[in-house]
C-alpha cells in the first residue's frame, strides 16, 4: 500500500520548510505538443492585439473569441496543473468524503462527467449572462480583459483551490472551514457573512428567472418540464439503469428538446392561459420549489437536473461560438465609451474603477462559487485528482459564457443597446423619446428602428427591458438567424434565448439553495449538535424553510419595487458576491500558510489583494456616494425629502411607491456596510492567524481529516489518458470508474 501524505494533524507540528515538493507533473511535451501550443499561444495572443490596437473601426467579434480561447487553453494546460500538482499536491490514493461517508442522499461519489454538468450548472447563473450586457455600456475591451485574465488567476483558482481544501474537511461550508481555520471572531462574522450575502444572490438569481418568465407560456412550460425529466433520469441512473450515463444523457436531451419544441405548441394553445404566469405567481412557485429540490436526494432531481440542462447550455453556447465564426458579426460597441471615464452611464452609474469588476462577477471571480465548491460539489467528488476538471475547467466554462455575453451586446446596434437597457425614467416610454435620449448619449437611432427591432421578435416594445437577459437574446438571435433561417427566424430565436437563459439561472438556484441549508446546518451545529448530520429530517427542512424565506422576501421585495428590482438588487449582488470571493480566497491563503505551503500563499493571496481592493472601493462609493445614481443612502434621502413634502418623483406612482423606494434604498445600504464590516473583521482574523502560523509553526492545528485509502478507481479529466484506461481495464471498470475491492496499484 502506497505511503500516505502528510495529514492535518501530522503537519501540526510541520514547519512550512519540511513538507518536500512533489515531483513535476509527468510527462514531458513531445515536440508535436510543443509546436501545438504554441500556434494556441499565438492565436490568443493575435487576438488580443487586434482587439487592443483597433481604433475607431468596427473589427469582428471572432477575434474576441480567439483571444479568450487561447488564453483559456493555455491557463488549464499549465497554471492549472501547476496548482494542482505542485500547489495542492492531489492525491489519487486518497478517500474523499463522497465515498467515505456514502449515505446516498447528499454525501454520493458521482460520475465526474455529471459532477462536471452539476457543478457548472451550479454556479453558471445569471451572473455571467447579465453582467457582461450591463458592464458593455463601458466598451467591450474592459469587460473582455477583466473576464479572462480574472478567471485564469483568480476565479478558476478560487473555485478549485475552495473544493480541495473542502473535499479534505468532510466538504465542510466556507463559513464553518473560517471558523476552524482562521478563530471564532473571524469565523463567525464569515459564518453571518457568508449567509446573508448567500441569501442576496440568490434572491438576484431568481429575480432574473421571474422576470425571464412572467407571461411567458413557452418558457414557463418549457422549464416546468425539465423537473419531471430529471426526476425521470435519477431513477433511471439509480434504479433501472446504474451506470448507464451515456444512454441515459440520450434519452434526457431527446425529451428536454421535446419540451422546448411543445412550449411553442402550448403558447399558440388553448393551454396558454394556464401557463401565463405573473411575477408574483412564478414567486411563489420558486420558493416551493426551492424548498423541494433542498430536501430531496441529491441523486433524485438535483444532479440530473443539473446535468441535462448543462448539456443545453454547454451546447447552446458552443453553436453560438461557431455562430460567430461563420457569420463574423462586427463589434459595434466602441472598445472603450466615454461613460468609463465620466461614470455617468445610463445602464449603472460610476467609474470603470471599481464598477465594471463588480457588475462582471460571475464569469470572472464569483464568491457564490465557493458557496458550491465547498456545498454539494465536494460530497459527490469521486477523486482529489478531479478537482482540476471540476474547479478549474467548469469555471473556465462559466467564463466562456460570459465572453458570449459580452460579444451579444457589443453586435448590435449601441442606440438599440441603450434603449433596452436604459430605465424609463431615463428615455421615457416612446420611441419618440428613447430615439431623443439616446441620440443625447452620443449613439444615433431612429424610432423606426427601435419599432422595426421590437417587430423582429414580435415583442410589442423593447424599451427598458433592463437585466441583461433581453439583450443577451437580442444577440443570440442575431447571430442564430444569421446562419439559420434568416430574419424570419429571429423572432424564434429571440424566445428560444429567453427560455434558455431562465434554465441556465433556474439551476443555480436550486443548488444554491441546498448549499445554503448545508451552510446554516454547520451553524446550527455550533449550538444544537444534531444540525451537524445534514440528514437530520428536523434540521434539514427547518434549515431549507428559513433560505428560501430569506431569498423569497427579497425576491417578493424585488418584483415590487418601483426603481426595478435589477436595478437596485444588482449592485448590491456584485458588492456581496465580491466581498464572498474575499472571504474564500482568505481562507484558501489562510490554508496555504497553515499546511505548509507558504512559498506558494501568492496563488491567492494576489487575487485576494486586488478583489479587496475593488470591493471596499466599491462597497465605500455605494454607500457613501452623495451621487443619488450611485449611493444607497443618497437615494433614500432624496425620496424621504420627496415623501416629507408630500411629492411623488418619478418613477414611483404613488406614495405606497415613494415608501418603498427608501425601504429598499435603507436595507441596501445597511446591508452594505454590514458586508464589508464583517470582511474588513474575517481579513484581519485571517491575517493574525497567517501571521501565528510563519512565526511559531508548532502551533499550527488544522481541522483536515485523517489519511483514508480510496477504494474507488476513476479518471482525473473528462478524458481517460492511455494510463488511465489500461487502470480501469485492469479493475474491471468502465469509463466511468467505481469502486474496487482491491486497492489498484
Amino acid at each position: 500500500m502506497p505511503e500516505p501524505e502528510a495529514t492535518g494533524t501530522e503537519r501540526n507540528t510541520a514547519s512550512p520548510d519540511t513538507i518536500p515538493d512533489s515531483p513535476p507533473p509527468t510527462g514531458g511535451l513531445s515536440p508535436k505538443s510543443v509546436a501545438a501550443w504554441v500556434l494556441v499561444a499565438l492565436i490568443g495572443a493575435i487576438g488580443w492585439g487586434v482587439l487592443a490596437l483597433s481604433r475607431g473601426e468596427e473589427i469582428s467579434a471572432a477575434w474576441l473569441l480567439a483571444a479568450a480561447l487561447g488564453s483559456y487553453a493555455i491557463g488549464y494546460r499549465f497554471y492549472a496543473r501547476f496548482i494542482s500538482d505542485r500547489v495542492l499536491k492531489v492525491d489519487k490514493t486518497r478517500a474523499t468524503p463522497a465515498e467515505r461517508l456514502d449515505n446516498g442522499v447528499d454525501f454520493h461519489p458521482t460520475d465526474r462527467r455529471v459532477l462536471f454538468g452539476h457543478h457548472f450548472a451550479a454556479v453558471a447563473g445569471a451572473g455571467p449572462l447579465v453582467g457582461p450586457v450591463l458592464a458593455a455600456q463601458m466598451g467591450y475591451l474592459p469587460g473582455t480583459i477583466w473576464i479572462v485574465a480574472g478567471v485564469i488567476f483568480a476565479g478558476a483558482v478560487q473555485d478549485m483551490v475552495t473544493l480541495f481544501f473542502s473535499t479534505r474537511r468532510d466538504g465542510r461550508s466556507l463559513g464553518q472551514m473560517a471558523r476552524d481555520e482562521i478563530g471564532p471572531v473571524g469565523g463567525a462574522a464569515a459564518l453571518i457573512a457568508v449567509f446573508a450575502i448567500m441569501v442576496i444572490l440568490l434572491a438576484v438569481l431568481a429575480l432574473v428567472i421571474v422576470n425571464a418568465l412572467a407571461h411567458s407560456p413557452w418558457g414557463v412550460f418549457s422549464i416546468g418540464m425539465t423537473i419531471p425529466i430529471a426526476l425521470f433520469m435519477g431513477v433511471y441512473l439509480r434504479v433501472l439503469r446504474p451506470g448507464r450515463v451515456t444512454e441515459v444523457s440520450v434519452i434526457g436531451v431527446a425529451l428536454l428538446l421535446l419540451a422546448i419544441v411543445a412550449g411553442g405548441w402550448v403558447a399558440e394553445s388553448s393551454f396558454a392561459s394556464t401557463f401565463t404566469l405573473e411575477k408574483e405567481t412564478l414567486v411563489v412557485w420558486m420558493i416551493v420549489y426551492g424548498f423541494i429540490a433542498s430536501v430531496l436526494p441529491v441523486w433524485m432531481l438535483l444532479a440530473p437536473r443539473d446535468y441535462l440542462s448543462t448539456f443545453m447550455k454547454v451546447g447552446t453556447i458552443a453553436l453560438m461560438a461557431v455562430g460567430v465564426v461563420l457569420a463574423m458579426p462586427t463589434l459595434k460597441m466602441p472598445a472603450v465609451t466615454d461613460f468609463a471615464a465620466r461614470g455617468d452611464g445610463p445602464v449603472f452609474a460610476g467609474s470603470m474603477f471599481p464598477f465594471v469588476f463588480i457588475t462582471i462577477a460571475c464569469g470572472a471571480l464569483s464568491g457564490f462559487h465557493s458557496l458550491v465548491s465547498s456545498g454539494t460539489t465536494p460530497k459527490m467528488i469521486q477523486k482529489e485528482t478531479q478537482v482540476r476538471v471540476i474547479g478549474y475547467g467548469a469555471m473556465l466554462t462559466e467564463s466562456f459564457v460570459a465572453v458570449m455575453a459580452i460579444i451579444a451586446a457589443c453586435i448590435i446596434e449601441p442606440g438599440l443597446f441603450f434603449a433596452v437597457n436604459s430605465p424609463a425614467g431615463v428615455i421615457g416610454t416612446s420611441v419618440e423619446t428613447a430615439s431623443q435620449a439616446v441620440t443625447h448619449f452620443g449613439f444615433a437611432i431612429s424610432p423606426e428602428a427601435l419599432a422595426q427591432a421590437a417587430k423582429d421578435v414580435e415583442e410589442t416594445s423593447l424599451l427598458s427591458r433592463t437585466g441583461g437577459a433581453p439583450t443577451f437574446a437580442l444577440g443570440m438571435s442575431q447571430i442564430f438567424s444569421s446562419v439559420i433561417g434568416g430574419a424570419g427566424m429571429k423572432a424564434f430565436w429571440y424566445h428560444f434565448a429567453i427560455m434558455f437563459e431562465a434554465l441556465f439561472i433556474l439551476t443555480t438556484v436550486d443548488a444554491g439553495t441546498r448549499v445554503g441549508r448545508f451552510m446554516l446546518q454547520d451553524t446550527l451545529g455550533n449550538v444544537h449538535k444534531s444540525f451537524k448530520d445534514i440528514s437530520w429530517k428536523p434540521g434539514v427542512w427547518l434549515a431549507s424553510a428559513v433560505v428560501v424565506g430569506g431569498w423569497g422576501y427579497f425576491l417578493w421585495v424585488g418584483v415590487k419595487d418601483p426603481l426595478g428590482g435589477i436595478n437596485q438588487l444588482f449592485p448590491l449582488f456584485g458588492i456581496a458576491n465580491q466581498l464572498l470571493a474575499a472571504v474564500a480566497l482568505a481562507v484558501c491563503t489562510t490554508l496555504l500558510i497553515k499546511s505548509g505551503r507558504l512559498r506558494w500563499a501568492w496563488v491567492t493571496g494576489v487575487p485576494l489583494a486586488w478583489d479587496v481592493a475593488v470591493t471596499l472601493t466599491a462597497s465605500y462609493q455605494k454607500i457613501f456616494s452623495d451621487d443619488v445614481k450611485v449611493g444607497f443612502f443618497a437615494q433614500r434621502d432624496k425620496y424621504q425629502t420627496g415623501i416629507d413634502a408630500g411629492k411623488v418623483l418619478p418613477p414611483a406612482k404613488n406614495m405606497d411607491e415613494m415608501h418603498t423606494v427608501v425601504t429598499n434604498a435603507t436595507v441596501d445600504g445597511a446591508l452594505s456596510a454590514l458586508f464589508a464590516l464583517l470582511i474588513v473583521i474575517v481579513l484581519l482574523d485571517a491575517a493574525r492567524t497567517c501571521f501565528k502560523a510563519i512565526s511559531d509553526p508548532p502551533s499550527v492545528r488544522l481541522s483536515e481529516v485523517p489519511w483514508t485509502e480510496s477504494k474507488i478507481v476513476a479518471p482525473a479529466g473528462l478524458i481517460p489518458t492511455a494510463e488511465e484506461r489500461a487502470e480501469l481495464a485492469a479493475a474491471g471498470l468502465d469509463s466511468g470508474g467505481g469502486r474496487t475491492k482491491e486497492p489498484v496499484a
